[in-house]
């Protein structure tokens, strides 16, 4: 997860998901809304992502996780490549971030980017 072509093919697989360089970070979006970001701390590569607050208060316990800079809301985290997070962990907390993002877009939206077909 922490390399980008792993990171590309990963995020896009989820539906309507979008993919930019900014912030010096490779960002991905879903419905124009940001919802994880890979970059580099020195020499080490960070995913940022959302996350609920019960995970919020427990991956910031871990070594390597904290609370995501520039971003001024908690449930925003950075978890550095040597944090104990497994790839399959990664993968869940990256697609949850992207649930909770797109819970936020109108059923219109989810509807047009094929997240929801009803």
């Amino acid at each position: 997860m922490f390399d980008r072509k792993a990171f590309d093919a990963f995020v896009a697989a989820l539906a309507g998901t979008s993919l930019v360089d900014q912030w010096d970070a490779h960002v991905a979006k879903v419905g124009g809304k940001v919802f994880v970001l890979l970059s580099a701390d020195g020499e080490n590569a960070v995913l940022t992502f959302k996350c609920s607050e019960e995970s919020f208060e427990l991956l910031t316990t871990l070594d390597g996780v904290g609370q995501a800079a520039y971003f001024a809301k908690r449930k925003w985290v950075s978890a550095a490549e040597t944090s104990p997070l497994s790839p399959p962990e990664l993968e869940a907390y990256v697609k949850r971030s992207y649930e909770l993002v797109a819970a936020g877009l109108t059923r219109k939206a989810r509807q047009d980017l094929g997240i929801i077909t009803d």
